[in-house]
């Protein structure tokens, strides 16, 4: 859809969408190189290829200091400078650990002493 638009305005879209990325917290993170993300969905991600190395194996992704996804990149291709980068799988991060039994809803949230 793009190449109807002039270059001028093409040139302009790219821009904006550098300068809104700019502004977003994510991050990935690879031993102590960290990488801004420019888009981020449950299949890929997108950084800027200019700053970032061909990426494969186990990545962390962060929102600030926060971790949040922990993916598997198999595939990585460079589209209109961007790195694009595909994941086999994608596990989001949880602060608590996850239950080996369903809870019950009705249970006590805790118990008196007994004396």
């Amino acid at each position: 859809m793009l190449e109807f638009l002039s270059q001028e305005l093409r040139e302009g879209f790219a821009l904006a969408q550098t300068r809104r990325a700019r502004r977003s917290r994510l991050r990935v993170q690879l031993g102590e190189a960290v990488f801004p993300v420019l888009s981020l969905s449950e299949e890929a991600m997108v950084l800027d290829a200019a700053k970032v190395p061909r990426l494969r194996g186990m990545v962390d992704v962060y929102d600030g200091a926060r971790h949040i996804l922990q993916g598997l990149i198999v595939a990585a291709q460079v589209e209109n400078g961007r790195l694009v980068c595909t994941f086999k799988r994608s596990n989001r991060v949880s602060e608590t650990p996850p239950l080996d039994y369903p809870r019950d809803e009705n249970a006590p949230s805790g118990y008196l002493p007994w004396r």
